[in-house]
């Protein structure tokens, strides 16, 4: 029996085989084009100013290589990398010369872990801080294709090879219309520092991140190095208002705003009914501030009625603080008349409780990611969210019901044991 059996599974494969192979070559034209690898390129300043011990107690370059080290063991099998460097040969006094100081370290493309590790460790602090060239550099590093392409530049001090801004260069990369995005991370960043790579990450949809602790450094290029494998939407810049009536209409997607300290911003959002509105924010300290600081994110309705909230709390552990609400929208018992229900305004406030030394100017605002999200809303129990008392108190009283049922059959199964010992 087994062995017919056996026969009857192989006929049927060959047979399956047989009518793949016989099928028209157009029946495979259609297929999906295989995707490009997304390419990235890292830009690491390796100036003489990267010798300064204040990041864990150790310089600002041994914390740079040893995330990057942890940084290449994570680096996905899709992705196409490469490293660029700047300041990291010529130490001398001559500008134009330290100015032109930017070259390829490993080059873009399948990633030999061994041999990237090893060109990072033969780095040592060194001279100037050319941003611009190294850019420029950069983005011819990843020219050709149609694939995601992204720069991550870390660095611990503004360009010192002006009158080429790198802000203006930038600009001039975004303005070619080659979707490359340039992210930054400042080290240790004074003002000057914070204000040119936060203008740097602006201009091309990127983000700007202050990196005080070797492990936020590796964790936060891990991630951009892994959105690139896996692109989100570009965030679209919007301006919040301090009341809802006058708030700007959102639909789903990314978008990025600015707050400052103690500030409400509000946002809206339309909800059919049977939708569900997921939102996210996240604000990034991006200057030196107070510990113990917060971030709240409200939906109201239009007339001021809380309806669910999200909240979270630092300490001045982490440099991001992002928290997150989900608002399933019931849908209606009676069909309206026309057949078109009408859309609830949800008005959206971020607040956050963010404070700052004297000395640290409030203006710009700090950097905000609101995330939008509308979804069919759940309509069965194995949605997580159905099972919140938002959708009733039909799971309360469901548990009532079966612990009331429980205690009566365990008080009449005490009272039957108890009698037949009675009995015996």
């Amino acid at each position: 029996m087994i062995t017919r059996k056996r026969l009857a599974t192989g006929a049927c494969a060959l047979l399956a085989a047989l009518s793949v192979a016989l099928l028209p070559t157009g029946a495979t034209a259609d297929a999906p084009v295989a995707k490009e690898s997304p390419k990235v390129e890292l830009v690491l300043d390796v100036s003489g100013s990267m010798r300064a011990k204040d990041i864990d107690g150790k310089s600002r370059m041994a914390a740079a290589k040893q995330a990057f080290n942890e940084v290449l063991d994570a680096v996905p099998s899709e992705v196409q990398l490469g490293i660029r460097t700047l300041g990291a040969d010529y130490p001398g006094p001559d500008r134009k010369r330290g100015c032109k100081d930017t070259r390829q370290l490993y080059p873009v493309g399948p990633l030999d872990r061994t041999e990237a590790k090893t060109a990072v460790a033969t780095l040592a602090p060194t001279g100037w801080t050319p941003i611009g060239p190294a850019l420029l550099g950069a983005a011819e590093d990843l020219e050709g294709g149609e694939a995601t392409r992204r720069i991550v530049l870390i660095t611990d001090g503004e360009d010192t090879c002006a009158p080429l801004d790198p802000c203006q260069v930038a600009r001039e990369i975004a303005a070619k219309g080659i979707h490359l995005v340039i992210d930054t991370l400042g080290l240790v960043p004074d003002a000057k520092t914070r204000q040119q790579l936060t203008c740097i990450a602006e201009a091309t949809g990127g983000t700007y991140t202050s990196v005080h602790r070797t492990e936020d450094l590796s964790r936060r290029v891990r991630q951009l190095v892994d959105r690139a494998a896996d692109p989100v939407v570009t965030p679209v810049a919007t301006v919040g208002t301090q009341r809802c009536a006058d708030a700007p209409q959102l639909k789903p997607g990314l978008y990025t705003d600015r707050e400052a300290f103690g500030q409400h911003r509000w946002y809206r959002v339309d909800l059919l009914p049977g939708q569900e509105l997921r939102a996210s924010v996240s604000v990034s300290a991006d200057r030196a501030v107070n510990n113990d600081y917060g971030v709240l994110l409200r939906a109201v309705t239009r007339h001021g009625r809380e309806i669910v909230r999200g909240s979270e709390a630092g300490d001045g552990r982490t440099d991001v603080v992002s928290t997150g609400l989900r608002y399933p929208k019931p849908e209606l018992d009676d069909e309206p008349e026309d057949g078109k229900p009408a859309a609830e305004t949800v008005c959206l406030q971020i607040s956050n409780s963010f404070s700052a030394p004297p000395s640290v100017k409030t203006t710009p605002g700090m950097p905000i990611e609101l995330t939008v999200d509308v979804v069919d809303g759940p309509s069965t129990a194995s949605d997580v969210a159905s099972f919140g008392l938002g959708r009733g108190w039909w799971l309360l009283g469901a548990l009532v019901l079966v612990g009331f049922v429980a205690g009566l059959l365990w008080g009449w199964l005490s009272r039957w044991r108890f009698a037949v010992w009675r009995t015996h």
